[in-house]
């Protein structure tokens, strides 16, 4: 068991680690920003380092100054949470190097993994179904890539290699405008991540987004906890999520849940993953491995009892998968609804002083949020503040009671999608499940 475990992160996942290493009794260090230093996890857990001015790069990403924080506070272990350093191989490499454990996969899987040419190769290697493409980077030979564009069929996406969150990507329609976006997109992917690395896919016209959540000890056991559909999306940015995903063929679930199964067995995965899909008619196709425990990983946890971040610690300290695929029973059906600090119709960041705030409750309620009133939201992170998270004996109670625990939910002082959310639960092409990726923005007329 890890004795004592620092949190690099902040708001509701760091929150959400606190809870699990106190109910394993392990000792809790938070590291916050300036602007941090009143967050509800810093003021819970058992030693407090703050590591840096406001901005994320001088803080939160700031690899050496939480490496420092480590050695001063004798913390053997790190739990990165989601975004920052989450998914940096490089972070994760200089914290096994220093003598500590970072919890998540090796340093090697996560840079294979976050190089989506590598990924596709490995996942393709491991049976994993993939979207029809180049099978590697394009090179500079025109007449090739145009020969195998056409035998794709377009429409293309030329993506770049460490692209993500909607970033380093072009929809090409035509053959005419083929090479002029690879050029584009090669220059903005050297720009913005410094590797201008693209490979090409077929375009999918109107696919869902299901992905399926894994848990895998590194010594040979792997299992996975269902699926999730993650399709309501805005600019390639989750809105709200569901488990299990609706209207999936039965047959093609299950095949797909063996071969990610197998998938981190073969590739000698540690820790908790996700494994990304677009789902079309009928069938799979990955797009991208998230190597870290997901924002959406609630609803997984309230349909299956199992929660995945103790499991990450448990994991990380040496034990093996604490039961079977066997063993784990799926139940009923989960929403999260995701609660941003931004105007609901511009979608602008909205910080400030939170006057009041009343979270919902009741049975099969789950509130994830570091709210609390006079807390102030500021204006240098991520705009998501709350997770609403409701559970049913199936999909229809579970969004009954989502449309109750929004209309309860009460935050004053700032701007909210609270409005927005509780559209989306009594969209009628929503609430019949299976609407595409692209659902929300036409809705929204983007």
């Amino acid at each position: 068991m890890l004795d004592k475990v620092l949190i690099a992160n902040r708001g509701e996942i760091a929150l959400r680690i606190l809870r699990a290493c106190k109910e394993l009794g392990i000792k809790t260090v938070a590291v916050h920003s300036k602007v941090d230093a009143d967050l509800m996890h810093v003021r819970l857990a058992d030693e407090t380092v703050c590591i840096g001015p406001n901005p994320s790069t001088e803080s939160y990403l700031n690899s050496a100054a939480i490496i420092s924080a480590m050695e001063i506070t004798d913390s053997v272990a790190v739990h990165p949470g989601y975004g920052f350093l989450a998914e940096n191989a490089d972070f994760a490499e200089q914290v096994e190097k220093s003598g500590f454990t970072f919890i998540g996969p090796s340093a090697e899987v996560i840079r294979m993994m976050g190089d989506k040419v590598a990924a596709i190769q490995a996942m393709r290697a491991a049976g994993v179904p993939t979207v029809p493409g180049s099978n590697g980077a394009l090179d500079d030979n025109h007449e090739r890539t145009i020969e195998l564009a056409r035998e794709i069929g377009y429409p293309v996406i030329i993506k770049a290699a460490s692209g993500g969150g909607g970033r380093g990507m072009r929809v090409v329609q035509t053959e005419a405008h083929l090479i002029n976006a690879i050029t584009l997109t090669r220059s903005e992917a050297e720009a913005a991540f410094g590797d201008g690395t693209v490979y090409m896919e077929k375009f999918l016209v109107t696919p869902r987004h299901v992905e399926v959540q894994v848990l895998s000890d590194g010594q040979g056991n792997a299992i996975h906890l269902g699926d999730r559909d993650c399709s309501l999306q805005r600019r390639h940015q989750k809105v709200l999520e569901e488990a299990p995903a609706p209207d999936i063929d039965e047959q093609a679930r299950q095949n797909v849940f063996d071969v990610c199964v197998q998938a981190c067995i073969d590739i000698g995965y540690k820790g908790a993953g996700t494994f990304e899909f677009l789902y079309e008619n009928g069938n799979y196709y990955f797009i991208e491995m998230n190597t870290r425990v997901q924002v959406e990983h609630p609803v997984s946890e309230m349909i299956t009892g199992v929660d995945i971040v103790k499991e990450q610690l448990l994991i990380a300290g040496g034990e093996k998968l604490s039961f079977t695929q066997d063993e784990v029973i799926f139940r009923g059906h989960a929403f999260e609804c995701r609660i941003n600090a931004e105007d609901a119709k511009t979608f602008m960041p909205s910080p400030g002083k939170v006057t009041a705030y009343h979270p919902p409750g009741g049975n099969g309620v789950r509130v994830d949020s570091h709210l609390y009133s006079s807390y102030s939201v500021p204006p240098n992170y991520d705009s998501l503040i709350a997770k609403i998270i409701t559970y049913g004996k199936d999909r229809d109670a579970a969004l009954g009671r989502m449309r109750n625990a929004l209309d309860e939910l009460f935050i004053q002082g700032i701007k909210t999608n609270i409005d927005l959310q509780r559209d989306l639960v009594c969209d009628a092409g929503f609430k019949r499940g299976g609407v595409n990726i692209h659902y929300l923005e036409k809705k929204l007329g983007l």
